[in-house]
């Protein structure tokens, strides 16, 4: 039985990502025995990752980040930096995208053939449960997931509850943030270096950050334990990913952990980390 792909790429219309899509397509045509359906990130929808044996996203770590949610834990991920920094201080960094065109190929028959480096890695959720009762998660996030005041200017007000922390905060919101998502928005708010946190603790802990508005200061964390958020704003929103939003309005409590699917990506020059 022949593997099942699904390509979904950044469209653009840049001319080098335009030839990297086309040049990734005629290497997978020509693989006997593989299907494979191509999907533009603005058309894909969920029901396009069921059954995949593998899924490849060809752009940079933000058409990564933005799509990942429906990949659940057990189909591999293979990311594919179409404009790599490497050759034009122009492209992407591409954390998350260890393959290029130019090793698109040898990578490839690494991934079908189970010989892939393969990392597990958590992702951030929460978990809204309104007033009346409804349960609703976010999409679990790889990188960060915010929780605010849906009107900017607006204070975010809340009761935060986590292991012998319980108090209620006025804050500019608060970020929480996977291990690797340090690399992202939250390494560019907060100084995470005085918590000392420790790369073997990343399946288990994830960062938080708020800026109290009493104080000025970032209240930091690197817990292992659930945060627990009541709201007392008017209406707020958790975004994981920065991607889709989640409204909650006074009273919704919501859970923050690491409760969301693993997410299985692959590399094939090293594991993934920080170090």
């Amino acid at each position: 039985m022949g593997a099942n792909v699904l390509v979904v790429y950044k469209k653009n219309h840049e001319r080098i990502h335009d030839e990297s899509i086309s040049f990734i397509e005629s290497i997978l045509s020509d693989i006997e025995n593989l299907n494979h359906t191509m999907r533009a990130r603005e058309a894909v929808s969920r029901a396009d990752f069921i059954g995949r044996d593998l899924v490849i996203v060809v752009g940079g770590d933000g058409t990564l980040t933005s799509i990942c949610h429906n990949v659940d834990d057990q189909t591999p991920v293979m990311g594919v930096n179409s404009h790599p920094r490497t050759n034009d201080s122009e492209g992407s960094l591409g954390f998350y995208m260890d393959s290029t065109v130019d090793s698109f190929a040898e990578d490839l028959e690494a991934a079908l053939s189970g010989q892939a480096m393969v990392n597990i890695l958590p992702r951030i959720q929460a978990t809204i449960t309104s007033t009346s009762g409804n349960i609703i998660k976010t999409d679990p996030a790889v990188n960060d997931l915010l929780i605010a005041n849906t009107h900017q200017y607006a204070p975010s007000k809340y009761r935060i509850q986590r292991g012998d922390v319980d108090e209620r905060q006025q804050s500019s919101g608060l970020l929480f943030s996977t291990w690797l998502g340090q690399g992202a928005w939250i390494g560019h708010v907060a100084d995470l270096a005085s918590l000392n946190a420790q790369q073997q603790d990343s399946n288990s802990h994830y960062f938080m950050v708020a800026r109290e508005l009493a104080t000025g200061k970032e209240a930091m964390s690197w817990s292992s334990e659930a945060t627990i958020i009541t709201s007392d704003m008017h209406r707020g929103y958790a975004v994981p990913d920065g991607w889709d939003e989640y409204h909650f309005n006074r009273g919704a409590v919501i859970k923050v952990d690491l409760g969301g699917p693993v997410l299985k990506l692959l590399s094939f020059r090293g594991k993934l980390g920080l170090n």
